[in-house]
């Protein structure tokens, strides 16, 4: 399984390597966010990657998530979204 941090995201699916895996939410922490387990569809072998998928819906509370409009990028064509300082590609 694999836990990651999320914060005020409502979570429809997730995937592994293309097969439905399980997901829950955590407990609640007050800044820490919300865990979200994924427990993968099969056991992984040592050194084996893993492609997981997740579709969501984020909020204004959101706070971890924040996008630019496609006018606010240099390219001005796709909007682009960042976590945490790090880059997710849409």
């Amino acid at each position: 399984s694999q836990v990651l941090d999320t914060r005020d995201v409502q979570v429809f699916k997730v995937t592994v390597n293309g097969q439905d895996a399980q997901f829950a939410f955590g407990e609640k922490h007050s800044f820490k966010g919300t865990p979200l387990e994924i427990t993968f569809p099969n056991e992984l072998r040592r050194g084996q990657e893993a492609i997981v998928e997740i579709s969501f819906e984020s909020s204004p509370q959101s706070s971890a998530l924040q996008w630019l409009t496609p006018e606010q990028t240099s390219g001005k064509k796709h909007p682009y979204l960042f976590s945490q300082c790090q880059v997710e590609f849409i």
